[in-house]
């Protein structure tokens, strides 16, 4: 179920200032995983700064802990950390072993955790404990809609009753079927619209039902 409620278009603003060498490892990384997996990765393109700053303006400032999933080549991670979280407070979900290891030296004060995201678990994961929102920069088009609802579920049951998660999509609807979203008892919120992103970009707030 989709708000009618206008959102905001988002344009870029000017990246904080990186090495030509930083900015060459993370292009060389983000190609490397594509090749090996293009179907995890789900873009031509890391994603730029109009849309990590879109994505991670979502997250309460009285959120504490924050849950990201399909961290890549840390860029949401980084806009967080520009914004003024804890790095400590941050739990770093990303599949890809290469990606996992680069998160675990770019951020030595997160946790990282190099699993599916829908096997997570509050039992398994202890990291999850006191989390209070989440983004997520998966390729949720190329997920099917059973791992859709393992994704939810794990996500939100370790999400306090008000916690809700970002997610983007280059699609022109939520990726995230009603028929899943109704199962999960969770609604979709159309919160921003990234143009000038490669590919342009939408933001999606999902939150529990009322």
């Amino acid at each position: 179920m989709h708000s009618s409620h206008p959102y905001k278009t988002i344009v870029p603003r000017k990246p904080a200032a990186r090495t030509a060498m930083g900015w060459l490892q993370e292009r060389t990384q983000f190609v490397r995983a594509l090749l090996s997996n293009p179907t995890a990765i789900g873009a031509v393109a890391p994603s730029g700064p109009a849309l990590a700053a879109a994505i991670t303006a979502c997250i309460p400032p009285s959120a504490g802990k924050v849950l990201e999933l399909g961290c890549g080549t840390g860029v949401f991670t980084r806009e967080m950390l520009r914004r003024g979280l804890d790095p400590a407070s941050l739990v770093l979900v990303e599949q890809d072993s290469a990606m996992s290891s680069s998160l675990r030296r770019q951020f030595p004060e997160a946790a990282v955790l190099q699993v599916p995201a829908q096997d997570l678990s509050r039992h398994r994961h202890p990291e999850l404990d006191g989390i209070g929102a989440a983004i997520c920069g998966l390729p949720l088009r190329n997920m099917s809609k059973a791992l859709h609802h393992q994704l939810l579920s794990a996500v939100f049951d370790a999400l306090p009753a008000d916690g809700s998660m970002a997610l983007f999509t280059y699609g022109v609807k939520c990726p995230i079927s009603t028929s899943v979203l109704d199962a999960c008892g969770l609604r979709a919120r159309k919160v921003g619209f990234v143009p000038l992103n490669l590919p342009p970009a939408s933001v999606y707030s999902l939150g529990r039902q009322a």
